[in-house]
């Protein structure tokens, strides 16, 4: 029997990303039996187990478009000072965040949602995944969230948690673990050559975050490719935002609903494939955005789907 999975992984601001992803696949009419989620995939997979259907999605679209910063993330020179005076080990406190999804969540519990869920959090102190498939909606999103150095860690049920993605950015290994047959992935973005050089210290580890979380899922794809069908739902590329910039969020939806559409109209979710912005590439003036649709290369061989993509094997 066929057990579907959304996978929806973390990026912070370019979760805005997954939701126009969202949009077009329930509109398509693709329904999971369970939902999965770290870090900011663990905020839309949370409120779309809750509200699995295109009204829901229409309203979790409503909040990305209206988010910002200083809701998320409200730091100032007193805040930046603290850290760098040793003060405390996190940039800003997390009452921001708690509060936006209280509004939204209130008491509710994870094991009462419409659609089974699971999200994903790290122990702080092993480094170890941790699943948490029950208790408190709030704190276990919250936990999932808590980007180490930016915000303080969570405690659930005595153990100390922080963000999702340190140790699983995009839960599929987790997803086919708990019995997915069929997993479709919502990536946040990556990464690019064509993208802008990285501003400051937050986008430098980000930029090399995205780079070594690329990586790894294209290597879960290879590990998992045999257990399960496993479709990749393109990301957007290149892609210039910083995942710290909450003012361009409508303009994310909207590019990945549309990529997704396409996606959709040419099989994508039938097709194993990996996205061409999961591999080394470059862009021209030719072909100035990735193709929805590149197959990978075996390991060494040379794979030139256009001039302006040449991936591993190629350099």
């Amino acid at each position: 029997m066929e057990k579907t999975a959304f996978v929806f992984a973390g990026g912070g601001s370019l979760g805005a990303v997954e939701v126009g992803m969202l949009r077009e696949l329930v509109k398509w009419g693709v329904k999971p039996d369970f939902v999965i989620g770290a870090s900011a995939g663990a905020i839309n997979g949370a409120y779309f187990a809750n509200n699995p259907d295109v009204e829901g999605t229409a309203r979790l679209e409503s909040l990305w478009r209206s988010i910002t910063r200083a809701e998320i993330l409200p730091w100032s020179w007193r805040s930046m000072l603290g850290m760098i005076v040793g003060n405390r080990g996190h940039l800003v406190e997390s009452f921001g965040l708690k509060r936006l999804l209280t509004r939204h969540f209130g008491d509710a519990r994870i094991e009462n949602s419409s659609i089974p869920l699971h999200v994903v959090a790290t122990d702080m102190h092993t480094g170890a995944e941790v699943l948490l498939s029950s208790g408190n909606m709030v704190s276990a999103v919250l936990a999932s969230a808590a980007i180490p150095g930016v915000f303080p860690p969570v405690d659930v049920e005595g153990r100390k948690l922080i963000d999702g993605g340190v140790a699983n950015n995009t839960p599929v290994s987790t997803a086919i673990r708990l019995g997915a047959t069929r997993v479709v992935v919502l990536p946040a973005g990556f990464a690019c050559d064509e993208r802008r050089p990285p501003r400051g210290a937050m986008e430098h580890a980000f930029n090399a975050l995205s780079l070594l979380v690329a990586r790894q899922l294209v290597h879960d794809l290879e590990r998992w490719g045999d257990q399960a069908h496993i479709a990749v739902v393109p990301p957007l590329c290149p892609l210039d935002v910083s995942p710290y910039d909450y003012t361009r969020c409508g303009e994310l939806i909207d590019r990945a609903a549309e990529a997704t559409l396409a996606w959709l109209r040419s099989g994508g979710l039938e097709s194993r494939r990996v996205p061409g912005a999961l591999e080394p590439h470059e862009h021209d003036e030719e072909h100035p955005a990735c193709s929805a649709d590149i197959q990978m290369p075996p390991p060494g061989h040379v794979h030139v789907d256009h001039p302006g993509h040449q991936h591993p094997g190629a350099h």
